[in-house]
């Protein structure tokens, strides 16, 4: 697997609404197998295809570390609740901010070999859904923002 270049704010890519995907092919597999790791590598939760500069319509989620969701054609069908938290981005780097999203989705999609499953999320996975749903349609999530973004403080590993 290969790790793709994240695309960040301010790149048109990110604004454009992306293509349906109607079959799954060797070179889509591969964009998967990417995302996937390129996700895990920048230690996100989720990562959309325009992030990595691809206009089709997939996102993977990994809220628990055990193991990625793989969405194709995602499309939210219910919805309720209200949650409000942090919220960053690896297309917008160091910053992030206060959202109100659903604390309650349920999504339908198509898995990695094109098979219809339907999945219900709460709190954070129901966040990360939304959010990476917003990308398919060129929305960040800073057009949702309640006030200001707020500069990220890492933590540094200490190096001895």
């Amino acid at each position: 697997m290969a790790l793709r270049k994240i695309r960040e704010i301010g790149d048109d890519i990110l604004n454009k609404t992306c293509k349906e995907i109607t079959e799954m092919t060797p070179r889509l597999r591969n964009l998967i197998e990417d995302m996937i790791d390129t996700m895990y590598e920048a230690n996100g939760v989720g990562l959309a295809a325009p992030q990595v500069g691809v206009l089709k319509r997939v996102v993977v989620i990994d809220t628990t570390g055990e193991g990625p969701y793989v969405f194709i054609n995602p499309r939210i069908v219910e919805s309720s609740g209200e949650q409000t938290g942090q919220e960053g981005c690896l297309s917008v780097p160091g910053k992030s901010g206060e959202v109100t999203r659903p604390n309650y989705v349920k999504a339908v999609a198509l898995d990695i070999d094109m098979k219809p499953f339907e999945v219900e999320a709460t709190e954070l996975f129901a966040r990360a859904i939304c959010h990476e749903l917003d990308h398919l349609d060129g929305h960040l999530y800073v057009e949702k923002v309640n006030g200001e973004l707020h500069d990220v403080k890492y933590d540094e590993e200490d190096e001895d």
